[in-house]
């Protein structure tokens, strides 16, 4: 049994955040790239339009364009997440240490925005203008770091925080949403298991898949805004956040605030039982808090 020190380390939840965010990132991410893809504007092609074309034209490697970039920003941001979400539920925790579902949603909130400022947009936008360039029959960019690197040169820092406002609204709402729909539904199973029972794997990972479906449907609307927002016509055809909303809503109806929720759904549902699932592991095998 770790000691209560060690169990209070943020390096253990940064090593097994930044590890579940990783792999999660690189195993999910031919659905995060057919999802952006499908909310691109001017886009006709459905899930499997879009993924028939990109294997015809690019082959497979096709769907990992930007992977690197997700990977990367997967780790960091899920490492970012994980520190401050048990940083905010220690502040926020009673005198007994015991943390109520509305400040367990609060603490979710303020990791989500955490991770929105530090990870998510910079790996975001540069993930969303190399898949929006790789459309293109010859793409300028070379990769990851050649990408980068010619994004910030020429529209400088701001050209990797473009949507940042959409983004921390949209991470701050999955984050809430997550956490405390896997928290209330974990409890909810170990409230029903025999006393000292551990949950297995399989059931860890049922119940954070649950958890991102939840979440796929309460904030797919912030998602499309933060995907218009971060492609390389944004500047041309979007003045700020509220105007993209009305362009999404004008040219596709309520309904389009929706558009790309079956990859992303496949993705987050998927990406809830493996994160979760290898969090927890990672938390135990090097001696530190679980959820």
């Amino acid at each position: 049994m770790p000691s209560e020190k060690a169990k209070e380390k943020p390096v253990h939840a940064l090593i097994a955040g930044a590890t579940a965010g990783a792999i999660e990132g690189f195993v999910t991410y031919p659905t995060e790239y057919v999802k952006t893809a499908s909310q691109f504007s001017g886009n006709k092609l459905g899930p499997i339009g879009i993924v028939r074309t990109t294997l015809q034209t690019k082959g497979v490697m096709g769907l990992y364009s930007g992977c690197g970039a997700l990977v990367t920003g997967n780790a960091l941001k899920a490492g970012v997440r994980f520190v401050s979400y048990d940083k905010y539920k220690s502040l926020l925790a009673d005198s007994e240490g015991k943390v109520s579902a509305p400040r367990g949603l609060v603490a979710g909130l303020a990791a989500g925005m955490t991770e929105a400022v530090l990870a998510v947009t910079p790996s975001e936008t540069i993930k969303t203008k190399l898949i929006d360039d790789s459309k293109r029959p010859n793409p300028r960019f070379r990769g990851l770091i050649h990408g980068t690197t010619t994004i910030i040169r020429e529209e400088g820092l701001s050209g990797i925080y473009r949507g940042l406002f959409p983004v921390v609204l949209r991470q701050g709402a999955n984050s809430a949403v997550r956490f405390t729909s896997y928290s209330t539904l974990k409890q909810f199973v170990q409230g029903n298991a025999r006393p000292g029972q551990t949950l297995s794997s399989g059931i860890t990972f049922a119940i954070g898949g649950l958890a991102g479906l939840i979440t796929v449907y309460t904030t797919m609307p912030l998602d499309v805004v933060k995907t218009r927002m971060q492609s390389l016509e944004a500047k041309q055809l979007y003045k700020n956040s509220f105007h993209c909303a009305y362009k999404v809503f004008q040219e596709n109806g309520i309904l389009g605030f929706w558009k790309g929720t079956t990859p992303r759904l496949a993705r987050l549902v998927m990406a809830g039982g493996i994160v979760f699932t290898v969090y927890e592991k990672v938390i135990v095998l090097i001696g530190g808090r679980a959820l």
